[in-house]
């Protein structure tokens, strides 16, 4: 028998083996959804090929799981706070594993978009509840806040070899060994994390608002199917329509929050000039930069003839520089003006962008710089986003704050991916364009309220 020995008084007790692994179970399961997140951008021509998916279906192949993160990450916390973050956790990592399966054994386009669909919804529940495992493992204090931040990094980490991790089991075994592998390792985790995760939950747990949830789902689909449709004319009523729809719906969700006891997000926090900016800030990145880079592997390969590993290579520039960029600025000091942060990250993004532009009807090689480029501006703006979101609510509605910024950068991810393939369909050059203009129409618009958008500078691990 082992005897425990306190730590000393002003001392904080070195994590043990179980919170060790608690945080490799939470960690494994956040690179995995993200990797999955970025694993389709570099084959769509070959997954629309062997699905035979229209034009409309390969845009949702991208954006299916990027739809179900929207929708389910507000709602999503509830649960685990309300059902318990252990249970929530393990049925996400479940559910992702059981959807990567049916993906790689969909026989239909429309099959494999509603799998991904179920991997963003189960996505949201590994995130909404891992971060929660991990600081009800790990005491306050300096443990917490590295491991946090390990957490964080998953994330990065999973975006940048999400596309590399395709390739390679296209090159082996075909696209659909990824998923198989993927259902795998999910089965694996689950199997592991059960004995180690402990039950945890809020001391009041807050009632799911599923009004809210089904106005936010059907606002966006309806968002989506008219940026999708404006391919064909934007002034068409198959566009013009399902955007007006939009609309009217996301104005229901706006009354409905407004009037719910317990809403998903607290409208009132937006009359916080920086948590303002946070948000709209999110939602010019995944608009502006995370949109148009997802779609420009499959422009790259039907406009310039290059194969899915050389574009996989260049998202792995972009988004393995976002992740350096990412982990380096935990280290700087934050300044009381993160707005002019993030203004520097989009035209950073815009430069790198135009640099590649530039390059795209040469050789290859020359595409890196650019993308390098890009990922610096991307990498600044990930890492101020999260302190505008959190630092500036009450300590109370820090979730919430995280949550509306996550929530709004895949909403506007998903809108810059249906843009960018309705502008630029086939042509790299084109989707490049459209990238430079929304980074830097982004950054003239927020520029206003960024320069009285003060934020209290918060000390970084």
């Amino acid at each position: 028998m082992t005897t425990t020995v306190p730590a000393p008084a002003g001392t904080t007790a070195l994590p043990g083996r179980r919170e060790q692994f608690v945080l490799l179970a939470v960690c494994a399961a956040t690179l995995l959804t993200f990797a999955d997140y970025t694993a389709p951008a570099v084959v769509v021509p070959t997954l629309a090929a062997d699905l035979q998916a229209s034009a409309t279906a390969q845009v949702w192949i991208l954006n299916g799981i990027t739809f179900g993160l929207a929708v389910l990450l507000l709602p999503a916390g509830s649960l685990a706070d309300d059902f318990g973050r252990r249970r929530v956790f393990l049925g996400g990592v479940g559910g992702l594993a059981a959807a990567m399966v049916v993906g790689a054994l969909a026989p239909t386009a429309w099959v494999f978009v509603g799998a991904r669909v179920v991997q963003g919804v189960a996505g949201a529940a590994i995130l909404a509840a891992g971060l929660g495992l991990v600081a009800d493992a790990f005491p306050v204090g300096p443990h917490r806040i590295r491991a946090a931040a390990t957490w964080g990094s998953m994330i990065g980490l999973g975006i940048a070899t999400g596309p590399l991790l395709q390739i390679a089991a296209e090159n082996t075994a075909g696209w659909r060994s990824f998923y198989w592998v993927a259902a795998a390792v999910g089965v694996v985790v689950v199997i592991a994390a059960r004995p180690a995760l402990r039950e945890s939950k809020a001391a009041q747990a807050r009632r799911v608002d599923v009004a809210g949830v089904l106005l936010l789902g059907a606002g966006l689909v309806s968002l989506l199917v008219g940026a999708t449709n404006g391919r064909t004319g934007w002034a068409r009523t198959p566009t013009a329509l399902p955007i007006v729809l939009a609309v009217v719906l996301f104005g229901l969700f706006a009354l409905r929050e407004s009037r719910a006891g317990e809403p998903m997000i607290d409208l009132a926090l937006f009359r916080r000039p920086p948590f303002l900016l946070a948000t709209l800030s999110a939602l010019a990145n995944g608009l502006a930069v995370i949109g148009p880079m997802t779609f420009l592997p499959t422009a790259l390969q039907r406009g310039s003839g290059w194969s899915a590993s050389q574009t996989a290579l260049l998202a792995f520039a972009w988004a393995g520089t976002m992740f350096v960029v990412g982990l380096a600025a935990r280290r700087m000091p934050a300044s009381v003006h993160g707005g002019w942060e993030i203004g520097i990250g989009f035209v950073l993004s815009a430069v790198g962008v135009a640099m590649s532009l530039a390059a795209v009807d040469h050789a290859w090689g020359l595409l890196f710089p650019g993308f390098v480029v890009a990922g610096l501006g991307g990498g600044l703006i990930n890492a101020t986003l999260p302190r505008l979101a959190v630092g500036t609510v009450p300590p109370e509605r820090s979730a919430m704050g995280s949550g509306a910024n996550s929530t709004a950068r895949y909403v506007g991810s998903s809108l810059g991916v249906a843009v960018t393939a309705s502008l630029a369909p086939t042509n790299p050059g084109e989707a490049l364009g459209v990238g430079i203009v929304l980074c830097l129409v982004a950054a003239v618009a927020l520029a206003p309220l960024a320069a009285r958008a003060r934020v209290p500078a918060v000390a970084t691990a």
